[in-house]
């Protein structure tokens, strides 16, 4: 982009063409006051407050939304500015009724913290009362213009304080900006927010009530209030004496977040700016599904021993020492291979790898593995067969130039809130969206087609779609024979799913096919994202091998916006998978039953390796123990809540000999726990996340572990104590080694990671990172097509189970709902499980809206709530696993993908029963 140059306040200044004044400005460190104005929105210009003077230009513009030119000489601060500025303000606190006792009283520096001024009347008004103190715009402002008083008698609105779930409105304090209106509208894609217009007198901000509107929480109004107006109920009164910049750990898009800290505390928590993925948004978790956690009482702070059957508190050093002589026991009676260890996608890579490298090294063992094992073990494996590399095509800020999106098995709003801010923006730029789900979801709203088909039935969609664009000479020929093979093999099976085939297996109309086809075969950038809707199958890795096959037919693989993006469920879960955290690679994907990859880390390590492939999750938790695990360790990970057919791994855990579970709240699994050891939390932890487009992110400490040690320190005390030498002075000596011994590792290290990161690979230390695979060739060389069949899901709804259940994620909550349901706010919005069912489905079974239900399968049965809604298809029903009381995986069904091992829990046949009074 080609720049040009301007004077700001006799300073030369070079931005972007296409910046405005206020940009030049603040680059040049001119301050200018812009009260209306925000980096997200379109600028209007209508505070006022930004006039600037332009050299021969007869009229003072409004530096937020006229555009800098070459050569313009721009005063920012002259006399004439701040006397029209003066009386613009004044006007503003006149229409608005505004306190002012908070701009203008004089003696306010002499304030402390636990001060209020009682000089003032009434005494709400008084500055110390107004929770954005000292951090407001309004009062930056006056300053800067040297407002002393005003001419206009004002009164005090006196209005009632709205109380919302996680922060007050208290309009009071409203200046009537518009931002929050406008951010809510045009940044988020909600729209609930609208003014009351009553200037002098009672001007507000509409509904009265948010959690009535369906507003999603995700504190945009909040951070973008210039007053106290908006404010979070938790941040009040306590301003944070520094913060630190770190990753969320909830999802898999890694928004970066600041953490306020005051007295070894978190006391606030804000979306960072500077965040590569969120450029300051976040979601309801992120802003305020934190502060709460890190400081719950609940937290295990302390080891704890099961004798006689009860949990009892125990000194470090007894714990690990009992750890390391039980593992070391039960290794030695029944050999290496009966201990295992589940690594967590919670955790940092660092972690990780040494999780990968305790088993293989201490353990004797391939046995580890992570929870992608039951979401997304499916795209590694299945992007991989396709391309050569097991992630993410692409990176997320793409998805806002691509012409085509095609959403298929992924709830991106509530799942991924921040990617979805994405789609939004493409939709505003003017792409096109397809939504494949049976649930209307939220995003079917911006569709241009919505293909409703049944669970399990993706690849009889996928390959009609197929056989419409090579029928209809829409494929990329060019792209075909240059980078691909194995096309022919694959033609001929899709050859066999004309659209009217595929209607009667998915239910989607054969027109609605053809037409997707058409949108999707035409566009000339279109990218695909999916997520744990196309994975948690039996045919999970044969899906993303048929969505390979999509991008490859049409070239839409290798270039900027196209490709092929699974959203990650979790903070880490790529990271978990890149650092060896698998039964059958090491760190970088290198096999362990190659010999040469085996002797690099043997001479690294210094020791002899296993040679054979390890046990999966889903093998070591087999309820009829073929596995022969005997102990296992946890780390961080509710196997017990999240996993399939909860019975069977009930089962698993209670034969186990002996269980060592690393977690920061007690959890289900927890209960079957021999040694239970206290975590830190994302907050006590240094080390890095890779998100789901392979951005690996500096994790920042903000505050000391609560329990003493950060968890890399605690596997390195058991390593120890089991008689081998695992020692790093810090995490980053952690990545140090990651990057000797993985290829696409060697160009990181922390020093290079700064507020952006990198995405891999980055093969050497000068290597930018990469933004798009494949972009000259495939990982694997060439593309392979490969043809993949149809297959019924495992189950199959008959008379007795009459119902598919498909299962999913709740946008206020994360996973087993350990962290969430512990924060009262989102309680508040979120409070209990409920099965969505359709309006058709209900009335059949004379079922009415908020009533109890027993919901049976062939493995168990639960009580719940009924939850009517056209969201759900005629005979599917839908439920999250986030809750304890309402075990949801007592349901679903452990059918495994017999490539990936990835449990099918997407559909299960049910039965819902009408409770008698």
């Amino acid at each position: 982009m080609s720049a040009i140059k301007l004077m700001i306040d006799d300073q030369m200044v070079e931005v972007p063409k296409g910046s405005t004044i206020l940009d030049a400005a603040r680059k040049a460190g001119s301050y200018i006051p812009a009260l209306c104005d925000h980096p997200d929105l379109k600028p209007i210009g209508s505070c006022k407050l930004c006039i600037v003077s332009v050299k021969g230009m007869d009229y003072y513009p409004t530096a937020c939304n006229t555009l800098a030119e070459e050569g313009m000489v721009v005063q920012t601060r002259t006399d004439e500015l701040q006397e029209m500025r003066r009386n613009t303000l004044e006007m503003l606190l006149a229409l608005t009724n505004h306190p002012t006792s908070c701009l203008f009283c004089d003696r306010k520096n002499e304030c402390t913290d636990l001060r209020e001024c009682l000089r003032k009347f009434p005494v709400t008004v008084g500055c110390k009362y107004c929770p954005k103190n000292e951090e407001c715009e309004l009062q930056e402002a006056v300053r800067f213009v040297g407002l002393e008083k005003i001419r206009y008698q004002i009164s005090f609105k006196n209005m009632p304080v709205l109380r919302e779930p996680f922060f007050d409105r208290n309009y009071s304090l409203c200046i009537m900006c518009s931002r929050c209106i406008r951010i809510c509208e045009d940044v988020r894609g909600v729209g609930i927010l609208f003014h009351n217009p009553d200037f002098h007198r009672m001007n507000w901000i509409g509904p009265e009530s948010l959690q009535d509107a369906d507003c999603k929480f995700c504190g945009a109004c909040v951070d973008a209030c210039p007053t106290g107006a908006l404010f979070a109920r938790s941040e009040k009164w306590q301003k944070p004496e520094f913060s630190v910049s770190t990753i969320c750990p909830y999802c898999g898009v890694g928004c970066r977040l600041k953490l306020g800290v005051r007295e070894e505390r978190i006391v606030s928590i804000h979306p960072d700016r500077d965040g590569p993925v969120n450029r300051g948004q976040a979601c309801v978790k992120g802003r305020f599904g934190l502060d709460e956690i890190v400081h719950h009482p609940d937290r295990l702070t302390t080891p704890l021993i099961r004798r006689n059957g009860r949990l009892e508190e125990a000194s470090w050093e007894e714990a690990l020492n009992l750890i390391a002589k039980k593992f070391s026991e039960i290794k030695e009676k029944y050999g290496p291979d009966s201990l295992g260890a589940l690594s967590s996608s919670r955790c940092t890579n660092e972690e990780n790898f040494l999780m990968s490298k305790l088993a293989r090294a201490v353990f004797g063992t391939n046995n580890v593995d992570n929870c992608a094992r039951v979401c997304h073990a499916p795209s590694v494996t299945g992007l991989a067969a396709c391309f050569g590399s097991g992630a993410a095509t692409n990176s997320f800020d793409q998805i806002e130039d691509a012409d085509l999106l095609f959403i298929i098995g992924s709830n991106t709003t509530e799942a991924h809130p921040i990617v979805s801010l994405k789609i939004i923006k493409a939709e505003a730029k003017g792409a096109k969206i397809i939504v494949a789900d049976p649930r209307k979801i939220e995003l079917v709203d911006r569709a241009a087609i919505w293909l409703n088909l049944k669970p399990g039935t993706n690849i009889a969609l996928l390959n009609a779609m197929m056989n419409v664009i090579i029928s209809e000479g829409l494929e990329d020929r060019d792209f075909i024979a240059s980078r691909t093979e194995g096309f022919e093999e694959f033609r001929k099976t899709v050859m066999e799913y004309p659209p009217e085939r595929a209607s009667k297996i998915t239910g989607v109309p054969a027109e609605d096919i053809i037409a997707a086809a058409r949108l999707y075969g035409q566009a000339g950038k279109a990218m695909i994202i999916y997520s744990l809707g196309i994975t948690e199958h039996i045919t999970g890795t044969a899906n993303v091998m048929s969505l390979g096959n999509l991008a490859m037919l049409t070239g839409n693989v290798g270039r900027r916006s196209t490709g092929v993006m699974p959203l990650r469920g979790q903070n880490n879960v790529q990271g978990a998978c890149d650092m060896g955290a698998l039964p059958n690679v090491h760190v970088g994907y290198q096999p362990v039953a190659d010999a040469a990859i085996r002797s690099k880390f043997e001479e690294a390590w210094h020791v002899k390796l296993p040679e054979n492939i390890g046990l999966t999750s889903t093998q070591m938790l087999e309820g009829d123990q073929e596995s022969k695990i005997r102990a296992l360790y946890i780390l961080g990970e509710d196997p017990a809540q999240t996993d399939p057919d909860t019975n069977r791994v009930r089962a698993s855990l209670e034969a186990l000999d002996f269980l060592v579970v690393q977690e920061i709240f007690p959890t289900e699994t927890t209960k079957y726990a021999d040694v239970i050891l206290p975590a830190a939390s994302f907050a006590e932890c240094d080390g890095t996340f890779t998100n789901g487009e392979r951005r690996i992110q500096r994790v920042n400490k903000a505050i000391p572990p609560i329990s003493g040690l950060e968890n890399w320190q605690t596997i390195c005390l058991i390593s120890q104590k089991m008689g081998y030498p695992m020692k790093y002075n810090n995490p980053s000596e952690i990545m140090d080694e990651v990057a000797a011994l993985a290829p696409m590792f060697a160009g990181v290290s922390f020093s290079r990671l700064g507020s952006k990161g990198l995405q891999w690979p980055c093969p050497s230390i000068g290597h930018p990172g990469t933004e798009t695979l494949h972009a000259e060739k495939f990982s694997r060389g060439r593309g392979k097509f490969n043809a993949v069949e149809h297959r019924y899901p495992a189950e199959q709804p008959d008379p007795d189970y009459p119902l598919i259940l498909t299962t999913g994620r709740r946008r206020e909550h994360y996973n087993c709902g350990s962290m969430t349901r512990r924060s009262k706010g989102i309680m508040w919005v979120w409070p209990e499980e409920t099965i969505e069912i359709s309006p058709t489905d209900a009335k059949e079974l004379g079922i009415g809206d908020g009533e109890e239900v027993l919901v049976r399968s062939r493995r168990g049965s639960l009580r719940t709530k009924a939850r009517v809604t056209d969201r759900s298809s005629r005979g599917v029903a839908f439920m999250s696993f986030h809750y304890q009381d309402v075990l949801t995986n007592l349901l679903t069904n452990a059918a495994l993908d017999p490539q990936a091992k990835t449990p099918e829990y997407k559909a299960c046949a049910i039965r819902i029963e009408k409770i008698a009074c």
